[in-house]
């Protein structure tokens, strides 16, 4: 059996034939699958409940409660595809990187990583580490049924970012300053991340997850040139390391209007699109090959109804001629966004879309 033959038999026969994984490989579809990044998360008053008194980082290690919370917005609003209740920065707390995930803040790093010396920090992740994901992913599979699990996980860009500036950082100054001013350093911090990121992917897939995305939030903050030869070969070492599962793989990144073409060039199955580009644009700029995903902006869900759904059908309009697209929001779903505004959009994207 090849090891695309063992990724299948991961999934059920509805699994594989769901509208998700159609639209990943540019198949035909009963309807516009719909999905959204955030889907679990505060905008639900069942995961403030699930979560409260809990840190975060601390739940994703929880299986019944990753379970539930990943479960929740399935049940809620339909959408055609759970993603996996984690965040980028657990599997380098796994490896033993001390961060913690500061309410209002993000992720923060107490050492930063600044010199050679710092890489001897990232050692390898092995399934052992991250038992709880294993579980969890198992107990998400056999609940889901025939709805589709997307695992993830956070690209070399952003997860460097983050361990360079030490947390969130508007500008990437330090990040910067060493790809530019040490770029064998950078080379070989981003190379050890990707192959820490490519293990953290390879433990969800074998555990059942049946597309992966990766996230590269704040890559938009590169030109085109500096991606190419300061990430790309990172991030097509993460696409390279799951290829053999034969499972979709999903790239994300935010303000990546310039950068689209050489996300879907680094391995990526399906190109991510955030609000500031229209599909039919993107399309031209990724070129034939890719499924698309996207692009509402999160913030029209705070809009009348009718204004929603307008936005959707401006979506739908961009996306006609798409070899594959799978219907979203073009960053996380925000905070205080009305639940019910999610339902009705899945509902409406269904209605209109379906054959």
């Amino acid at each position: 059996m090849s090891v695309n033959d063992e990724a299948v038999g991961h999934q059920t026969a509805a699994t594989y034939d769901s509208a998700f994984l159609k639209a990943c490989r540019r198949e035909p579809v009963p309807h516009t699958p719909v999905w959204f990044m955030r889907q679990a998360g505060r905008s639900l008053p069942e995961y403030r409940k699930a979560r409260a008194g809990t840190a975060m980082l601390e739940s994703c290690m929880m299986p019944e409660l990753v379970t539930e919370i990943t479960l929740q917005p399935v049940r809620r609003h339909r959408v055609d595809a759970a993603i996996y209740f984690s965040d980028i920065v657990v599997p380098l707390k796994a490896i033993g990187i001390d961060l913690d995930i500061k309410p209002g803040v993000g992720p923060v790093v107490e050492q930063p990583i600044r010199s050679r010396a710092d890489l001897a920090r990232l050692r390898d992740l092995t399934p052992e580490d991250v038992p709880y994901v294993t579980e969890a992913i198992g107990m998400l599979t056999r609940e889901l049924g025939g709805t589709p699990l997307i695992g993830f996980a956070g690209a070399p860009f952003t997860l460097a970012s983050y361990l360079v500036e030490g947390g969130p950082s508007r500008n990437h100054e330090h990040t910067k300053a060493m790809m530019y001013g040490d770029p064998q350093l950078w080379a070989d911090l981003v190379d050890r991340l990707a192959e820490i990121t490519g293990a953290f992917l390879k433990v969800q897939i074998e555990a059942g997850a049946s597309a992966v995305q990766l996230f590269d939030s704040w890559v938009g903050a590169l030109a085109p040139a500096d991606y190419r030869r300061s990430v790309m070969p990172a991030s097509r070492k993460v696409f390279d390391a799951v290829a053999g599962y034969g499972v979709p793989r999903i790239h994300f990144g935010v303000g990546t209007g310039e950068l689209l073409g050489l996300l879907g060039e680094a391995g990526a199955d399906v190109v991510g699109v955030d609000w500031r580009v229209p599909l039919d644009e993107a399309a031209r700029r990724v070129g034939p090959g890719k499924a698309l995903q996207g692009n509402i902006d999160p913030a029209v869900l705070f809009a009348t109804r009718e204004a929603i759904e307008a936005k959707a059908d401006d979506v739908l309009a961009a996306a006609a001629g798409l070899e594959g697209h799978i219907f979203n929001l073009g960053h996380g779903v925000l905070p205080t966004t009305d639940p019910d505004a999610l339902t009705r959009l899945v509902e409406y994207v269904h209605t209109r879309t379906a054959s």
